[in-house]
């Protein structure tokens, strides 16, 4: 019986292993962890299909796997050949689906027709609509202080009057004829310049890791997609220390490590409930606002592999030390590398905390 590797789900398709679990010639039980494998920022365990002996290792550590490579060989036992076929059926049943959706993308013309509406676009945004804009005063304001000509904007309020989504999709347009213009043709992206590094004295090298790269990617996302607003502000906590202190040992002796990131924890749940726009996120593509009524609080942890963000959530319903509990929790399975993605999916708000390297002030990328 051939062992794959199964579907990883959330979009993945990939891994790289970084454990193998078994041996040849060792029995193991269906649901036994065999090899677990790095996806993103998540490592998981990939259990057997069925019970048997292992013969052939297919895979080492360090392999790039995608769904459906060969994991390992084993000789099943009886009655246990059934669900290598029903693992085979649904991959046919997968291909099945997959096939109308490929059939479905085939009609090229339609493809093309818009990419040439967005060409005859380019024209379009520099065309003047309108010779006496009517916009109100604060839209005006704004488009004097960058420098934008509210006569080539289109007007969709009541009288064909201009409104603030007038203006964002109007620069929105601008923006991504820029990034098409900018593109190289034949959809191709152009290769980061590489530099022999070298040439300027002894050097040495070392893969980046799936989880690397990862988080290179998302932060060049956030940076890139995110407006950035930094505020600073200082607070003396020496009685919250002092009430940390006295309530330690108590703490301790319940299985908790009360820490100043618990009370803030708490701090920023409470506020985050008095003011809901910071526990919101901005849905573009349906043009809302979206207010969430939950509080699940990010909390960034250093790790050797990498920054981690695990989420504790309802943290406006626990109490500090269920709190205290679930940062050590958490925190432990982070630098384990044992977080599941789930467990790193949900937030509403992040913390970073430098306190244990010191320094002032810093300013995180947005998660």
């Amino acid at each position: 019986m051939d062992v794959k590797l199964p579907n990883l789900g959330e979009g993945a398709d990939s891994g790289t292993v970084v454990g193998i679990m078994v041996k040849p010639g060792a029995q193991i039980k269906k649901g036994q962890n065999i090899i677990e494998i790095e996806t993103g920022k998540a490592v998981a365990p990939i259990p057997a299909p069925a019970a048997g002996t292992v013969t052939t290792i297919r895979v080492k550590e360090g392999d790039k796997i995608s769904v459906g490579a060969l994991i390992l060989t084993m000789d099943a036992e009886a009655g246990a050949a059934a669900p290598a076929d029903s693992n085979a059926a649904p991959a046919k049943k997968a291909a099945a689906k997959a096939a109308p959706k490929k059939a479905a993308a085939a009609p090229a013309p339609e493809a093309d027709a818009e990419a040439d509406a967005e060409e005859e676009t380019e024209e379009a945004a520099g065309e003047i609509v309108n010779e006496n804009p009517v916009a109100p005063p604060s839209v005006r304001r704004v488009a004097r202080e960058i420098a934008l000509d509210l006569r080539r904007v289109s007007g969709t309020g009541s009288g064909g009057r201009i409104t603030w989504d007038d203006v964002r999709g109007y620069i929105a347009r601008l923006e991504r004829l820029a990034a098409q213009k900018a593109a190289p043709k034949g959809g191709a992206t152009a290769p980061p310049e590489r530099i022999d590094f070298s040439s300027f004295g002894s050097i040495y090298k070392r893969p980046m890791t799936q989880l690397r790269k990862v988080i290179a990617q998302r932060m060049v996302e956030s940076r890139a997609s995110i407006p950035e607003v930094t505020q600073f502000d200082e607070a003396d906590v020496t009685a919250l220390n002092d009430l940390r202190k006295k309530y330690v040992a108590a703490y301790e002796a319940k299985g908790a490590r009360l820490t100043l990131t618990t009370f803030i924890l708490k701090v920023v749940a409470n506020v985050l409930k008095k003011h809901p726009s910071f526990n919101a996120s901005l849905d573009e593509a349906a043009g809302e606002i979206v207010f969430k009524e939950y509080f699940h609080l990010g909390l960034a942890v250093d790790t050797e592999a990498g920054l981690l963000v695990p989420v504790i959530r309802d943290v406006d319903k626990k109490d500090l030390i269920q709190l205290s509990k679930d940062v050590q929790e958490l925190a432990t399975k982070a630098r384990d590398r044992k977080l599941g993605m789930d467990e790193m999916r949900g937030g509403t708000f992040t913390i970073s905390n430098q306190g244990g390297i010191g320094g002032g002030h810093f300013t995180p990328v947005i998660n």
